[in-house]
């Protein structure tokens, strides 16, 4: 085989390796199906979310799995498959298991999430999980209610001593 050929193939090893690396999350999905109209309208929902799809030979995602040691990913990549890199490690999961409700074409196989390797069924669980704002806004609730119950204990007891 050409030299440069394999240069450029060990070239999309490494981006898929770095890929894995950098982000939080990767979700595999089968597209087979979608119109060029709806894989337009996912890429957009997701590059709202500053998340990356892309589609690469199975071969190359599978190297660089056993690389970094998600050899059980593999399973996951038969067929035409695209993946979802994100920075959150909930939102590619979220968006996509959202998309997949609406387009029963596209198929949730499995992914990445914080350094473990999940299947379709791990990667719905994670898709119920709220966003990280919604995670903030969650703590910032458990944060007040003791405040906020002291102070309507304390109203309560000057109400009774001003009657």
């Amino acid at each position: 085989m050409n030299q440069s050929i394999l240069d450029s193939k060990k070239a999309m090893v490494i981006e898929v390796t770095e890929k894995l690396k950098a982000s939080k999350s990767a979700v595999v999905v089968e597209y087979r199906g979608l119109t060029v109209k709806e894989v337009t309208d996912l890429r957009r929902e997701l590059r709202k979310e500053e998340i990356e799809f892309k589609v690469y030979k199975n071969s190359f995602v599978s190297r660089a799995a056993a690389e970094l040691g998600y050899d059980a990913l593999t399973s996951s990549l038969s067929g035409p498959n695209a993946i979802a890199f994100g920075g959150d490690a909930v939102a590619p999961s979220r968006i996509l298991a959202k998309f997949a409700k609406k387009h029963k074409k596209l198929v949730l196989k499995g992914g990445v999430v914080e350094g473990t390797v999940c299947d379709a069924a791990m990667i719905t669980e994670v898709a119920a999980l709220p966003g990280r704002d919604g995670m903030y806004s969650q703590i910032l609730g458990m944060l007040q209610s003791p405040v906020r119950k002291f102070a309507y204990a304390v109203s309560q007891i000057a109400e009774s001593k001003s009657v």
